[in-house]
C-alpha cells in the first residue's frame, strides 16, 4: 500500500515548476519552489513541525500543552495543523490587518484566535509579540513558539528546503530568491546552498519597497507575511535572530503594485494561485534572471497560496478601491477618478494626521492647507507613519477637519495639547484612481459626502468632492 501514517509525513518535498512569464526566452531559467503545495498550504508548515518537535525534545512542550504564537497567519496555521495532529491546544495572536481567510483557516484547525491592533511599536504591551508571550506565560503548560528568535526556524530550511532544491536542480542552481519575513526561510535555505555549492550560489532577498530590510522607511505596506514594518515610535528596532544577514548577498525592493499584479498574472497566465509575498519574490526573481545568461538557474520560493487572499488581491473591486488597477471592466475611455487629481498632487502623498498627534499639531496642518486654498479636512487614524508619508488605505480609519477642532476649542471641549485620537470624526469615503468618475459621483451623492480620499497604489494622493467630479464629467 502507498500510504502515510500521519499528514506530518507530507510536509516538504514540494515541486519545482518553471516560470514562463518573461516569454521572450532571454536570460536565465526561473524555477518556482511551490511551497503552497505543503499539506497545510504554506512554507511555514516546515517550521511548525520543526519548532514543535524541538520543543518536545527539550521538554518545553509536554503532553496536553498549549502552543502559543504571534504571527501574520501562515506560521500560526502550520503550528495549529501540527498541534492538532499531535493533540496540543493552540492560541494564535494576529494583527487586525490579517486576511479573513487566514483567520478562518486557524479557527478551522481549532486554534483560539486573538486579534490585536497592528502597527504598534515593539515596546507596546499590546504588540502581538508581547501579547503572545504574556499568554504563554500565564497559561499552564503554555509554550511560546517565538518564530523570530527560534533557531528551529532557519534550521528547518537548512535541513529540508535547501537540500531539496540542491537535489531537484542536480546542483545547477546559481541564484536563490526568497522574501524576508522572519528571515528563517532565506537564512536556512541560503546557508545550505552556499555550503553545498562552495559559496557560488548567490542569495537574493525580495522585500516590499518600504520595508526596512531593503532600506525603506518602514511605513506600512500591503503585502502580508514579508518585510519588516517599523513604527516611528520604536525605540530600538531589533531584527529577528532568525534572519542571518551574512547569508544574503543582496535585497531587492519591490513595489506593492508590482507584487500584486504579478500574482494576478501568475494565476491567469500560468495557473499558479499564490499569495502576495510570492508576487514580491517572483517579481524579484524575474528581474534577476533578465540580467543572467542561459547557463544560470534561478530558484524562487513561493511561500503560500492565493486562496488566502481571494477577498483582497484577487478581488477586482478591492484592487480598484485601493488604486492598484487602472480601470475596471467597463468603458476604458470613460473618465476615471484619478483624472480629477492633478498629476502634481499624485506625485506627493497627501498629509496624514496620526492619532498620537496633538490637537495643536493638527490645527497647524489644517490651517496651512486652508491658507494654500486646499480643503481643510484630512484623513486620520491609528496608522503609524513616518513624517511626510501616507499610510495604506485600510488604516485611514478616521478624519478630522479644521471646523471640527476649532469648534471643540471654542466650546472648551478640547485643548491644544489633547491627543488627536480623542477628537476624530468618521472616516472619509475612499476611491481608487482607476474607478469610474460617474460611479464615484453617484456614491458620494448618495452618501451626502462633500469630500473623499483618492488612492493610488494604496496611498492617498488627494481629496476630491462632487464638484471636481462633475467638472470632470462635464455635468
Amino acid at each position: 500500500m502507498e500510504t502515510h501514517e500521519s499528514l506530518l509525513e507530507l510536509i516538504g518535498n514540494t515541486p519545482l515548476v518553471r516560470l514562463r512569464l518573461p516569454g521572450d526566452g532571454r536570460g536565465a531559467a526561473v524555477y518556482a519552489k511551490l511551497e503552497y503545495l505543503n499539506v497545510g498550504g504554506s512554507v511555514k508548515d516546515r517550521i511548525g513541525l520543526r519548532m514543535i518537535e524541538e520543543a518536545e525534545k527539550s521538554g518545553a512542550l509536554g503532553p496536553g500543552g498549549t502552543v502559543v504564537e504571534a504571527t501574520s497567519g501562515n506560521t500560526g496555521a502550520g503550528l495549529a495543523m501540527v498541534a492538532a495532529a499531535k493533540g496540543y491546544r493552540t492560541i494564535v495572536v494576529l494583527p487586525d490587518k490579517t486576511s479573513a481567510e487566514k483567520l478562518a483557516t486557524l479557527r478551522a484547525y481549532g486554534a483560539e484566535v486573538v486579534v490585536r491592533p497592528g502597527g504598534l511599536p515593539l515596546q507596546d504591551p499590546e504588540h502581538i509579540l508581547n501579547v503572545a508571550a504574556r499568554i504563554a506565560e500565564q497559561t499552564p503548560g503554555g509554550w511560546f513558539a517565538g518564530q523570530y528568535g527560534n533557531p528551529a526556524n532557519p534550521a528547518a530550511h537548512y535541513l529540508t528546503t535547501g537540500p531539496e532544491i540542491w537535489r531537484q536542480t542536480d546542483g545547477r542552481i546559481t541564484h536563490l530568491v526568497s522574501c524576508v519575513g522572519t528571515g528563517g526561510t532565506i537564512s536556512g535555505t541560503g546557508r545550505f546552498l552556499k555550503e553545498a555549492s562552495g559559496g557560488t550560489v548567490r542569495v537574493i532577498g525580495a522585500d516590499p519597497a518600504s520595508s526596512v530590510y531593503s532600506g525603506g522607511d518602514g511605513r506600512p505596506y500591503f503585502v502580508e507575511a514579508a518585510g519588516r514594518f517599523r513604527h516611528p515610535e520604536t525605540t530600538e528596532d531589533i531584527w529577528p535572530d532568525s534572519y542571518q544577514q551574512d547569508v544574503v548577498d543582496e535585497i531587492l525592493p519591490i513595489a506593492d503594485r508590482d507584487s500584486l499584479l504579478t500574482i494576478r498574472r501568475l494565476a491567469r497566465e500560468e495557473g499558479l494561485l499564490v499569495g502576495g509575498s510570492a508576487g514580491t519574490a517572483a517579481t524579484a526573481a524575474l528581474r534577476v534572471a533578465a540580467d543572467l545568461g542561459p547557463q544560470d538557474l534561478v530558484v524562487v520560493i513561493l511561500p503560500d497560496s492565493g486562496r488566502q487572499y481571494l477577498s483582497k488581491y484577487f478581488n477586482d473591486a478591492w484592487m480598484l478601491r485601493q488604486g492598484f488597477l487602472d480601470s475596471d471592466d467597463g468603458d476604458a475611455s470613460a473618465p476615471r477618478v484619478g483624472e480629477a487629481v492633478p498629476p502634481a498632487l499624485r506625485a506627493h502623498p497627501l498629509p496624514y494626521l496620526h492619532h498620537h498627534s496633538t490637537v495643536g499639531q493638527a490645527l497647524e496642518v489644517l490651517r496651512a492647507r486652508q491658507d494654500a486654498g486646499a480643503e481643510p479636512v484630512l484623513p486620520a487614524g491609528p496608522a503609524p507613519v513616518a513624517p511626510g508619508r501616507q499610510p495604506t488605505s485600510p488604516e485611514l480609519l478616521a478624519a478630522v477637519s479644521l471646523e471640527q477642532l476649532t469648534t471643540a476649542l471654542a466650546h472648551g471641549k478640547a485643548a491644544s495639547g489633547d491627543p488627536l485620537r480623542d477628537h476624530l470624526g468618521a472616516p472619509l469615503p475612499q476611491f481608487g484612481t482607476g474607478e469610474s468618475a460617474a460611479a464615484a459621483l453617484a456614491e458620494l451623492t448618495e452618501q451626502g459626502a462633500g469630500v473623499a480620499v483618492v488612492l493610488h497604489d494604496g496611498h492617498g494622493v488627494g481629496l476630491i468632492g462632487p464638484g471636481e467630479l462633475r467638472a470632470l464629467l462635464g455635468s
